[in-house]
């Protein structure tokens, strides 16, 4: 083995073309695992692939023209010779799923290197596709060494990671709070003046799963404020929902930036994430409430989610769908102040506990060495 490890990720998308949770995962690890001698280098698929690899913080970007994109997944022809390349000057592949492409190229190039698959959810919304989909998922996940589940949550309730449980270890995701810029006066007082204190917040892509109506529903009516960061997804429905219930206690604020972002999150009395189905595998916003000490309010939707939020010691967890329990559990945590600071310290302490991306990275190390030095005594 080399000084340095040297791993493949292979996930659908990757920054900076894109920034949904995994590939943000993905990005956190790689950069957090320079330090501990570990080269990572990201295959992914671009509509418009950069001619030459791209180098982030500590990692190299290789992306390769998507050619089609079917039932929320990229296919490439010319990604089998990249791949072939790269994961023979790996060590191990780390794959990140659900990625059905990456098992075509795992399968059809009969790729013998170690490799791990970070299940990151089940397939919810293409149920149709995914029983077509399904054998080749199953020939895909026997033939991987190890799968990382990020919650014990999830593993004990996903029906896929139970068939496959004698080969789980679970490792979760990391946040590392040094990227995050530090707060400024400037923007702490623009969004003084320009929110009603005090206020709940939710940042995020406005994704179907998100639960927002039910969130929109919950403060229609009341004394209650709740802002909204981000964009995509269903915003135009979501608007017209909350002026149909001239819910003008809603506050939609568009994209925000990191720096928008730090200063919200160190203003409101409290973070909402109303996600209301199984889409939701983790939260990676949740996190960020968690490591700037923000009491939170989750649904029980048996993922990551409440692994993140431990129900009544770092926030309140709700039944899923339900506006009522919603408005009950932000009213109860603006009528407790003292409760509600206790709940966001302890959120604090536990997101420096478990999810600190250094951490995160270290496992994934001792994981890549295990199944490494597994492999060279089965082959010796």
């Amino acid at each position: 083995m080399h000084n340095k490890l040297n791993v493949l990720h292979v996930y659908k998308r990757s920054l900076p073309d894109s920034t949904g949770g995994i590939e943000k995962c993905i990005d956190t690890l790689c950069g957090n695992s320079t330090a501990i001698g570990i080269n990572s280098i990201v295959l992914a698929l671009s509509k418009h692939p950069s001619a030459t690899p791209i180098e982030m913080h500590g990692y190299t970007v290789h992306q390769v023209k998507e050619h089609i994109f079917l039932a929320s997944t990229g296919f490439s022809f010319t990604a089998f010779n990249v791949f072939r390349k790269l994961a023979n000057k790996a060590d191990i592949i780390h794959y990140h799923f659900p990625n059905p492409f990456a098992d075509i190229m795992h399968l059809g190039c009969s790729i013998k290197k170690p490799s791990i698959v970070t299940y990151h959810s089940d397939i919810i919304k293409q149920r149709l596709a995914l029983h077509i989909y399904q054998p080749l998922m199953h020939l895909f996940l026997n033939s991987v060494d190890c799968i990382v589940a990020t919650s014990p949550n999830y593993l004990a309730t996903s029906r896929i990671l139970q068939i496959f449980s004698h080969k789980v270890s679970v490792i979760p995701i990391g946040i590392d709070i040094n990227t995050y810029p530090p707060c400024t006066n400037e923007r702490l007082t623009y969004w003084h003046q320009r929110l009603s204190q005090p206020f709940f917040l939710f940042v995020g892509a406005m994704r179907y799963y998100k639960g927002l109506h039910i969130a929109i529903d919950a403060v229609a009516g009341t004394n209650i404020q709740f802002a909204i960061a981000g964009i995509n997804g269903i915003e135009k429905e979501l608007k017209a929902h909350a002026d149909s219930l001239n819910a003008r206690n809603v506050h939609f604020l568009g994209f925000v930036s990191d720096d928008d972002k730090v200063a919200l999150l160190e203003l409101c009395a409290g973070f909402v994430f109303p996600s209301h189905l199984r889409s939701e595998a983790f939260g990676i916003a949740l996190l960020e409430a968690a490591a700037f000490g923000k009491p939170m309010i989750s649904c029980e939707i048996g993922t990551g989610t409440t692994f993140v939020n431990k129900s009544e010691e770092t926030g309140l967890v709700v039944n899923p769908g339900s506006p009522i329990e919603l408005r009950k559990a932000m009213q109860y945590l603006l009528d407790n102040p003292a409760i509600a600071a206790t709940m966001g310290a302890n959120a604090k302490k536990r997101a420096a506990e478990l999810f600190m991306a250094g951490e995160q990275a270290q496992s994934y190390f001792d994981l890549y060495k295990r199944i490494l030095s597994e492999k060279f005594h089965t082959c010796h």
